[in-house]
């Protein structure tokens, strides 16, 4: 490298709880083609700060990291992403601290004032990461410091398209992973592409943002050899795929499915604009079962139709287009529809709730879900930097007011600033309207979900898969004391995602790690299961374990039901 300080290993995480950016995924493998040993934290459960700073020191301990990469995909990360930071700092004051994604893009100035960060990465992440990480004095994109402290902003050279991204793809799934709790957190996400071509009134990611974070001035497809890279690399390792990009046609999806088998996949897709049914009748042809998210902008058509009139909401179905694709979604029994939308845009009216109304219903009549929340506030959205133009409040604004409003959320609670209207009549309305149809929704996708358990229903273990792995593979040997490490964990998954993790051997006295079942509570589970293995009643499964377990008939129930609510145990 001629002489340059070569900053290797490197650890990326997210700056969220749950699981992080699928970014993250494709910068790692991209490091590690590059000769940077690059380790992935996917899934982050840590809520309190001391949790925090325990996690972080075994990471750090188990990796060794000369830079941590941090991914501030979105707003509602920042507080998180500085805590990240500043703790990394107190840890190892050596370590390089850079942070990327298009919140951290657009919030460049006001992030370089904190000291617990040494880069910015802007826009595209691939190649700018890379040049840090081989000691490269002027990487593109990049926000460094000067001699004198003050932020030094380096072109966006580095813009990927359609013709420059080959080199982004999914790699090294076995290599980059720290645990396989970890990696059986990725749910599936693939990028067909990258960019927005619109400019929606509520949303932070719009063309314009775009263009000025990114470089970016319209969206492009992936080419469909690193697509197909994407699903020869995770097929095998996840139970489902997940797309939301607008402009995948089913020819070019076809095309980065060639010589995969996904017939016993579940597919999810969040569809921006008007679904066309030849991409739902590839999907359904393709997958064992597919989710398939229709957003269709508000669920008032007049509302709708205002904001695309005005150039403020990307083109979305009318209520009459989208009736006609639920109906010929009926054709496939392996797809499911959900319809999604914002309550409180712009233009709202007493006319337009009752609209928003009459067609929720009308949907959920149709047996679709329903998929509602409020108008929140977006930093660089149009609604949000200027409420006043569509008579609005907004609840933060500045990076100041996000910042604090985030700094001051519970933990777990997974609040966000939102967008009110000042007619304090018509919010009432509005927030009435909107109560409402979370109860609609709620009381239907609880229906649809429901099943009625007696002692004559016969029921199947339908968990399609059980493995089993040694305790310090599961958790990670940065996690596992060397006494317990060897203990057995057997890991179940249900037909809708839902994990399983029971470790019947490993006493809570021992070790304790909440997110496993052990000792006696992870052997009653798998008893459970194991008596399901064939079509068995509900009344005869209670009666073998009580013989089994010495459990009392309600207990046995209720162990029976929480399985059956996760879909472990299905009617046979």
């Amino acid at each position: 490298m001629h002489g340059r300080r070569v900053l290797s290993p490197v650890l990326l995480l997210g700056a969220g709880t749950g699981e992080a950016t699928c970014g993250i995924l494709y910068l790692a493998g991209y490091l590690r083609r590059g000769g940077i040993e690059a380790f992935v934290r996917l899934h982050d459960g840590d809520e309190t700060e001391d949790e925090v700073a325990r996690s972080l020191e075994a990471l750090v301990a188990r990796v060794r990291p000369r830079l941590v990469g941090i991914s501030l995909k979105w707003f509602h990360h920042v507080h998180r992403a500085l805590l990240l930071a500043r703790t990394l700092r107190e840890i190892d004051p050596h370590i390089r601290i850079v942070v990327g994604g298009n919140t951290a893009s657009y919030w460049w100035r006001e992030l370089h004032a904190f000291d617990c960060i040494d880069h910015i990465v802007l826009g595209d992440g691939e190649r700018p990461l890379l040049a840090l990480c081989q000691g490269d004095p002027s990487p593109p994109n990049c926000v460094t410091r000067a001699p004198d402290g003050t932020p030094r902003r380096l072109p966006l050279e580095y813009v990927q398209g359609a013709t420059n991204s080959e080199d982004v793809y999914y790699s090294h799934f076995d290599d980059i992973f720290l645990s396989h709790q970890d990696r059986h957190a990725f749910s599936g996400w693939v990028a067909p592409g990258k960019g927005c071509g619109e400019n929606c009134l509520y949303c932070g990611g719009a063309r314009g943002n775009q263009k000025a974070a990114f470089g970016r001035a319209k969206p492009f497809l992936r080419s469909e050899e690193s697509v197909r890279r994407d699903h020869q690399e995770i097929s095998h390792r996840t139970w489902q795929l997940r797309y939301d990009f607008a402009g995948s046609s089913a020819a070019f999806l076809q095309g980065t499915w060639a010589g995969v088998d996904l017939s016993r996949h579940s597919c999810m897709y969040f569809l921006w604009g008007v679904a066309r049914m030849e991409l739902i009748d590839a999907l359904a042809q393709t997958f064992e079962h597919v989710h398939m998210v229709l957003d269709i902008g508000c669920f008032s058509e007049q509302q709708r139709h205002e904001q695309m009139r005005r150039g403020l909401l990307k083109p979305c179905a009318s209520d009459q287009q989208l009736l006609e694709i639920i109906d010929g979604c009926r054709r496939h029994k392996n797809l499911d529809i959900e319809v999604s939308g914002i309550a409180g845009l712009p233009f709202a009216s007493a006319a337009t709730l009752e609209e928003e109304v009459r067609l929720v219903e009308r949907v959920i009549r149709l047996d679709c879900l329903v998929g509602y929340q409020r108008l929140e506030a977006q930093p660089g959205a149009l609604a949000t930097e200027h409420p006043a133009r569509f008579d609005m409040v907004s609840e933060a604004r500045t990076f100041t007011e996000f910042l604090e409003y985030f700094e001051q959320r519970e933990p777990g609670e997974v609040s966000v600033p939102m967008l009110r209207f000042r007619d304090a009549a018509l919010e009432r309305a509005v927030q009435r309207t909107s109560e409402h149809v979370d109860a609609l929704a709620s009381k239907h996708e609880e229906k649809k979900q429901r099943i009625a358990l007696n002692g004559r229903t016969r029921l199947k273990n339908t968990a399609p898969s059980t493995l089993r792995f040694e305790l310090g593979d599961w958790l990670g040997a940065h996690r596992v004391p060397a006494k317990v490490a060897r203990e057995q964990v057997t890991v179940v998954r249900s037909v809708n995602g839902t994990g399983l993790a029971c470790a019947p051997s490993l006493s809570p006295r021992r070790f304790a790690d909440p997110t496993l079942d052990q000792g006696e509570d992870g052997r009653i589970l798998l008893t459970t299961l194991a008596t399901f293995e064939h079509p068995t009643t509900v009344a005869s499964a209670v009666t073998q374990l009580g013989a089994k377990l010495k459990l009392d008939p309600y207990s046995a129930r209720e162990v029976i039901e929480h399985l059956v609510n996760g879909r472990f145990l299905q009617p046979a």
